[in-house]
């Protein structure tokens, strides 16, 4: 965990920034806010919205990805 109550934690797999993240029950845990490291071995931040954050240490976490923008369909004339 950060100074500001961000979450830092190792990825297997790179999700996008804006991505949820869900805990093993599919409970809301927060927003990927930021990737660094080596691209070979990434890092998360995740801006949490719980209460007690240090309560997800040792906890398995996972990236939902977000729905792309729909496109308008233009109307035919």
């Amino acid at each position: 965990m950060s100074a500001n109550k961000n979450i830092i934690l190792k990825a297997e797999n790179l999700p996008k920034i804006g991505d949820n993240v869900v805990d093993e029950n599919l409970r809301s845990v927060g927003v990927v806010s930021d990737t660094f490291g080596p691209v070979s071995s990434p890092y998360l931040a995740i801006k949490t919205d719980v209460e007690k954050p240090h309560l997800l240490i040792g906890h398995v976490l996972y990236a939902v990805p977000s729905k792309p923008p729909r496109e308008k369909r233009r109307k035919k004339k």
